[in-house]
């Protein structure tokens, strides 16, 4: 059974920085395409970094050189950095886990952005 659990989520100052982890079980994670992906109320979900099972990230444009993915396959985990957040990126923050057809979503961490 696919399980991801996000951690790191919380309330934090404008310009400030949050970390956000994301532990997987229950597949091989090496070989699975990692995301994040928000959703603020009122709003769709939205893809805010990916990285591939080889290493590759891209961003939302949103988030670009503001924000840094990376996965460590030794410890099925990926993470995220935020810095310089703004109150625009409050939102429910989840993992996702794709590959070819399957795709699993962890439960969400809530990050909120504000002074």
């Amino acid at each position: 059974q696919v399980q991801l659990v996000e951690s790191g989520g919380g309330l934090v100052q404008p310009g400030g920085s949050l970390r956000l982890s994301c532990a997987a079980s229950g597949i091989i994670f090496s070989i699975y395409h990692m995301g994040w992906y928000r959703q603020a109320p009122g709003k769709q979900r939205e893809l805010v970094a990916r990285i591939t099972s080889g290493g590759t990230a891209n961003y939302a444009d949103s988030v670009k050189g503001r924000s840094t993915i990376s996965r460590d396959d030794a410890k099925n985990t990926v993470y995220m950095q935020m810095d310089s957040l703004r109150p625009e990126d409050t939102a429910v923050y989840y993992c996702n886990a794709a590959l070819g057809a399957l795709s699993a979503w962890g439960q969400g961490t809530q990050v909120t952005v504000s002074s």
